[in-house]
């Protein structure tokens, strides 16, 4: 091995123990919101959130966004258009180009997976969580907020 060469750090104990929590808590959000009974892929959901964020748009754009092919993009929006999640209109500014838009069905799935992932997380805490803890709790996610926010204090 070349001695100029920096060997990588060893991880951190607690920076692994915090980011295996966060990827076993997000998929405890993902199952709570999409797996009661909603019926549609995580990747079909995550359009609509885009779409619902960033508004209307062309399904190039999505397919950026999500870094997926035309192909790929194609087939979600057709399968959410079928369910009547989505809508394409004829682009204002460009009538060769379809703009994708959510429909109110559309908005009313994704609140209701909101709502449950909120009911859950509201019961976890309730029955993991004890009064005396709440208030260290508290603390934990003001330290998780600032962590979120580093990268963006850091550029």
């Amino acid at each position: 091995m070349d001695a100029k060469r920096a060997r990588p750090a060893a991880a951190d104990p607690l920076a692994i123990r915090l980011a295996v929590a966060i990827k076993r808590l997000r998929g405890r959000f993902r199952e709570a919101a999409w797996g009661g009974g909603v019926g549609l892929p995580i990747a079909h959901l995550a359009v609509i959130k885009r779409l619902r964020d960033d508004g209307p748009t062309t399904a190039s754009a999505l397919a950026a966004a999500d870094h997926v092919t035309h192909q790929a993009i194609a087939q979600t929006l057709a399968a959410l258009e079928r369910a009547g999640l989505v809508r394409a209109a004829a682009d204002p500014t460009d009538g060769r180009k379809s703009v994708i838009s959510v429909t109110p069905a559309g908005n009313r799935l994704f609140e209701s997976a909101i709502a449950s992932r909120d009911a859950w997380l509201a019961r976890a805490i309730e029955s993991v969580v004890s009064p005396r803890e709440r208030a260290a709790l508290g603390k934990s996610i003001e330290l998780l907020e600032r962590l979120a926010d580093a990268g963006r204090l850091e550029s």
